[in-house]
């Protein structure tokens, strides 16, 4: 399949404009995400079609609390990463290319209704690397009246973005920090993933933002609350998951203490409406409560939902809160 966003350059070289990378790939080579490749002078998108991992998944997981909660998704991954995070969960499949099954969008719209899925979450690897299967796909289950959520690290050029938005019905981005400093150790661009979620939150996505607390790295307080600024900023509505860290691919701090996670969640609900926190069980701030009154709204246990409401307002004071259902 060729690729969308590159051009060629000299010596049957290409350029990839997909990410802000913008990878000069030479022949018979590939960009820093692995799957696109230059084939003779051309831009492939070699992973399209074919997926290395799929589940289906509480809703809960991506994690997207406020949206369609207590419902199953479609979930699938497949190789390949734009970014090189040395604490990466998902490191099998990002950085190198593993065993796959070839399949279609109209297949997986076909077991989508099978298990009664809602739609499908393109997740577990950087989805956007396979720029041109996520589109097709998305296209499929809009047409077909099924939802589409991306989990992603954001880090995609605006041009590609804008093209895909339409088709997207809910976004969980990883803001892993909020300083260059700590992107460009990862592989990655601040500035690029803040335009992400922007342009997401403005263009009728519907947002919720993960952010994994490695104290060691990105625990420093003044920065996190430079974050919780910068997303209340957009909206106190956009729901914030901090989630713990386990020693995972070439990190091997000890796991973020329980009280690191609740102090952090603390700190943020002076900026956000919305705080949970995930990977960890025992720290609280799991149920979903009307900030205006503090009616319970959601109430959870594990991936185990009970809705206290089935409409984006509270039942007790009207105060309408941001959720889809």
């Amino acid at each position: 399949m060729d690729a969308k966003f590159w051009r060629a350059e000299k010596n049957q070289c290409v350029r990839c404009v997909l990410c802000p990378h913008s990878c000069l790939i030479e022949p018979e080579g590939h960009g820093k995400c692995l799957i696109r490749k230059n084939i003779g002078g051309v831009l492939i998108a070699s992973a399209y079609g074919k997926i290395s991992s799929g589940a289906v998944d509480p809703i809960e997981k991506k994690p997207l609390y406020h949206f369609y909660p207590g419902s199953n998704i479609l979930s699938v991954g497949f190789n390949g990463c734009n970014m090189s995070c040395l604490f990466c969960q998902n490191w099998q499949i990002s950085t190198q290319e593993t065993a796959v099954q070839d399949t279609s969008p109209a297949e997986l719209v076909h077991s989508a209704r099978k298990v009664f899925s809602i739609g499908i979450a393109y997740t577990y690897n950087e989805p956007l690397t396979n720029f041109e299967f996520v589109l097709d796909c998305a296209k499929e289950f809009r047409e077909s009246g099924l939802k589409n959520v991306i989990v992603s690290n954001g880090m995609i050029n605006p041009e590609p973005l804008n093209e895909l938005i339409p088709y997207i019905d809910a976004a969980n981005i990883d803001l892993k920090g909020f300083t260059e400093d700590y992107y460009k150790e990862h592989g990655g661009n601040l500035n690029t993933v803040k335009h992400t979620i922007e342009a997401l939150f403005k263009g009728g996505v519907h947002v919720e933002l993960t952010n994994l607390l490695i104290p060691q790295k990105n625990g420093n307080e003044t920065d996190f609350a430079n974050m919780c600024r910068f997303i209340s900023g957009l909206s106190r509505d956009i729901p914030l998951h901090i989630s713990g860290y386990f020693p995972q691919h070439k990190y091997d701090f000890p796991p973020t203490p329980n009280n690191a996670l609740t102090d952090f969640a603390k700190k943020a609900k002076n900026y956000l409406n919305y705080i949970y926190i995930g990977n960890r069980a025992g720290c609280g701030f799991t149920d979903t409560t009307c900030p205006e009154c503090g009616q319970l709204l959601i109430k959870r246990s594990g991936f185990k939902t009970q809705c206290l409401t089935d409409e984006n307002k509270c039942p007790n004071c009207s105060q309408g809160f941001y959720a889809v259902f």
